[in-house]
């Protein structure tokens, strides 16, 4: 199922997202390749990076679950959880 994922970062933590953006990269360029992760990019405002934006294919919710519970920027407190989403989507055949 394909689902749209917006996480908007907790306040003042740009530093810790620049701490720990190599690994959270090295997993997305992996789940790319095994085409869990359709498109993905960093949420901007007044030019700074403030979340993260994914379009994303797994087999069910407890999926999307297993993997965020090994994602760096939610393991290391980045991301808010607090307003986090997940929408199912459809996208158009590419």
């Amino acid at each position: 199922m394909q689902y749209l994922v917006i996480a908007y970062d907790n306040e003042g933590a740009l530093d810790k997202r620049l701490e720990v953006r190599d690994a959270h990269v090295e997993g997305a360029k992996k789940m790319i390749a095994e085409g869990k992760i359709i498109n993905a990019g960093a949420l901007i405002e007044d030019d700074q990076m403030v979340g993260s934006t994914l379009f994303v294919d797994f087999e069910n919710d407890e999926a999307i679950n297993e993997w965020l519970e090994n994602e760096p920027y939610v393991v290391n407190g980045v991301w808010n959880m607090e307003e986090f989403q997940i929408v199912p989507v459809k996208l158009l055949p590419r």
